[in-house]
C-alpha cells in the first residue's frame, strides 16, 4: 500500500492541491462574476488561483528545488507560459459555455476546471518541474 502511494505520490498530492487551487478559481469566479463581466471575473478568478496553484505545486507536489534566482524565474517563467496557455483554453471554454450555448456560469466554470486542471497537470509534470521526474 504504502509503495502504490509512493509510486502515486505525485497525482495524489497534485488532484488535491489542484481541488484546492480550483475551488480559489470557483470561489474567486462566484463573487466577482455577478458584479462584473464574467469574462474579468474569469481572469481575476485565474490569477489568484495560478499564484496559489505555483506556490503548492513547487512546494508540495513536484517538491522543486531551485538553485538561484535564474533558476527561480526560468521556473516560474514555464509555469506562469503554460498557465497562460491554459487561461486561453480556459476563456475559449467560458465563451462557448456561456455566450454561445447560454449555460449556467457557474456549471460551466466547474466544467472548464476540470478540462484546465488536468491540462495544467501534463503542463507541469512534462515541461515546468520534470527535473525532478529524471
Amino acid at each position: 500500500m504504502i509503495s502504490l502511494f509512493k509510486k502515486y505520490q505525485s497525482v495524489i498530492a497534485y488532484l488535491f492541491f489542484g481541488g484546492l487551487t480550483t475551488l480559489v478559481n470557483i470561489i474567486t469566479f462566484a463573487i466577482l462574476q455577478p458584479i462584473m463581466n464574467y469574462q474579468f471575473a474569469n481572469i481575476l478568478a485565474w490569477i489568484a488561483s495560478v499564484l496559489f496553484a505555483y506556490v503548492t505545486n513547487k512546494l508540495w507536489v513536484f517538491s522543486s528545488k531551485t538553485h538561484g534566482l535564474l533558476a527561480l524565474f526560468k521556473e516560474m517563467g514555464a509555469f506562469f507560459f503554460f498557465r497562460v496557455l491554459s487561461l486561453l483554453m480556459d476563456i475559449v471554454i467560458m465563451w462557448l459555455g456561456i455566450s454561445v450555448l447560454n449555460a449556467n456560469p457557474l456549471l460551466t466554470k466547474i466544467i472548464d476546471n476540470v478540462i484546465v486542471v488536468i491540462a495544467n497537470y501534463f503542463f507541469s509534470k512534462w515541461y515546468i518541474f520534470k527535473s525532478i521526474h529524471k
